[in-house]
């Protein structure tokens, strides 16, 4: 075999059955070889950054490994955007790109880029193949070490002239054993017992552990008071009785709250990102922290943990599980303090009773959850939207809300929705994008029709940029700056162009109507949903504040009357 064929060969053998890519000289012997290999479903999109995105939908969706493929130059720059996204986010994914040929490398040559060089700090690692000789241990290597630990992208950039040469396949690598053993739990439990009011922290760690069963069976023999971060949504299931919701930026008060008032934070798969803890010196700080993650890098990065537990997150799970069964945590009087906060400090009501009423964000999101099958997967574009999905929807698993969070990359949505829906043939996917987000990545339509893929795809158009506009209104003094898309196209007639159905409302008595109609179709279907210019997310955290100081609507009604008289 020649490279390119022993590279779709390793892929059958890994049981890697779905790719993502898009052609161009440097990679062609790849693609020639995929002529006569019809073990591997190569997905054309129509722009490289959103092979990659796919990519990574497809990876979040399932829990394995994404893989994306494109040429050298403007096809490997294409990408860096969506890579940087995966690994911001900790999502497994190999990028496999072409390169000129050997000789040529460092000469300027037509489509030539030092892709090394430029993906440094997006990568878990990356490689440059200088021989045939060593493509298939380094390949084996790759999608060993995009999976383990803490999983991220992996890149092979491969010149033209190894793809062509041939290959002589490497022994199948044997995996490394992995640590299995269960830390010295006893300072964990000892700090547990004695707290008074301790409160449990998750996030993305836990799905990318494939930990979500354990724990939900340590939340449920804990039974500790729960905030979970923006990936971390869904990991107690929508039926919890503990889940404060999610903290943050645009976090629930109860959430919020407890953060603020608890004297032990257990963080579990986190990394305290400045998203979810606001002000460092303002977040938990009457809490000790323990701190357990696959990552030790995380520890003290950013708050100094009291206790660090690194290792596989099932198995400490389980060892907490099972020593808190045999002596349950005496927490009654804090409990029911985060059960008050729960009932009267969650997100704004939402709905609206109004038939001829406007749609409200939130209250679109809500009866879109309501209505939806009990396997929908959202793909959340970037702005307001994701937001309002986040606060109003109500997720059973992690794995059914994919968002962009790290890197908050707009244009998301659209290309993992169709990831996704390859990871999932038969389940229900769903875009909810923004009108900016949405023509990110518009192009993807095209995607969608050519594999004729049943994602439903919503787009919330308030026709401006609606989260910068909101910040802009309250921190910048209403000074509106390059925020208008009263431009954009109809929206209706551009999916019609790309023979998708489609359709359009815009009052509150024609909500369950449209979601049900496009939910009911067998295909794909567009529902763009009008909804007012001014709205915005509540509560907030104005960025750099301390998430005890949140704004709400009613809050920021009192200070703008109150500067009024001033």
């Amino acid at each position: 075999m020649n490279g390119a064929q022993h590279i779709l060969d390793t892929f059958h053998r890994h049981n890697i059955q779905t790719v993502f890519g898009y052609p161009g000289g440097c990679i062609m012997p790849l693609y020639d070889a995929l002529v006569d290999d019809v073990r591997v479903e190569h997905v054309l999109c129509r722009h490289e950054q959103a092979c990659a995105l796919a990519a990574d939908g497809y990876a979040r969706a399932s829990g394995m490994l994404g893989v994306c493929i494109a040429t050298s130059g403007p096809g490997a720059t294409n990408l860096i955007t969506g890579v940087a996204n995966a690994h911001r986010d900790s999502i497994p994914m190999l990028v496999i790109t072409g390169q000129v040929p050997s000789g040529l490398i460092g000469t300027d040559a037509f489509q030539e880029t030092d892709v090394l060089g430029m993906t440094l700090g997006i990568v878990k690692h990356s490689y440059l193949i200088e021989s045939a000789d060593e493509l298939p241990a380094i390949l084996e290597e790759a999608m060993a070490l995009a999976q383990s630990g803490r999983p991220g992208p992996v890149w092979i950039d491969i010149p033209k002239d190894v793809l062509l040469l041939d290959t002589t396949p490497a022994p199948i690598r044997q995996s490394a054993p992995q640590d299995h053993s269960c830390p010295n739990l006893s300072d964990a439990l000892a700090m547990l017992r004695t707290a008074r009011k301790p409160l449990l922290y998750s996030g993305g760690g836990i799905s990318l552990a494939h930990a979500e069963e354990n724990f939900r069976e340590f939340a449920a023999c804990s039974a500790l008071p729960a905030v979970v971060t923006l990936k971390g949504i869904g990991n107690a299931g929508k039926h919890s009785a503990n889940n404060l919701g999610m903290l943050g930026m645009h976090g629930s008060r109860a959430a919020n709250r407890a953060v603020d008032e608890c004297d032990l934070l257990l963080v579990i798969g986190a990394r305290l990102d400045d998203r979810a803890t606001g002000k460092l010196d303002g977040f938990a700080p009457n809490a000790r922290t323990i701190h357990i993650d696959a990552d030790a890098a995380e520890f003290h990065k950013l708050r100094n943990a009291d206790l660090a537990l690194r290792g596989d997150l099932n198995v400490i799970l389980s060892g907490l599980s099972d020593a808190l069964q045999e002596a349950p945590l005496a927490i009654s009087e804090w409990q029911k303090q985060c059960q008050t906060w729960r009932t009267t400090g969650g997100f704004p009501a939402a709905d609206n009773e109004e038939p001829l009423a406007p749609i409200t964000g939130p209250a679109f999101i809500r009866q879109l959850s309501r209505v939806t099958p009990e396997d929908t997967v959202i793909a959340c574009d970037v702005g307001q939207h994701q937001m309002w999905v986040a606060q109003h929807y109500q997720f059973d698993r992690p794995r059914h809300h994919l968002t962009s969070g790290g890197l908050g990359t707009m244009g998301f949505g659209l290309p993992a929705a169709i990831g996704a829906q390859f990871a999932n043939r038969q389940s229900t996917i769903i875009n909810v994008a923004g009108d900016g987000s949405f023509m990110m990545n518009a192009q993807e339509l095209a995607t969608i029709r050519r594999y004729n893929l049943p994602v439903k795809l919503i787009i919330m158009d308030n026709q401006c940029l609606g989260m910068v506009r909101q910040q802009q209104e309250l921190f910048y003094n209403n000074r509106e700056s390059q925020i208008d898309l009263n431009d954009n196209p109809d929206f209706v007639a551009m999916a019609r162009a790309f023979d998708i159905p489609a359709l359009k409302i815009e009052r509150t008595d024609q909500v369950r109507r449209g979601i049900e109609t496009i939910l009911a179709y067998n295909g794909p279907m567009l529902l763009h949903v009008a909804i007012a210019r001014e709205e915005n997310v509540w509560p907030i955290v104005k960025p750099g504040g301390s998430n005890a100081d949140m704004v709400d609507e009613t809050r920021r009604a009192s200070t703008d009357k109150k500067e009024k008289v001033a």
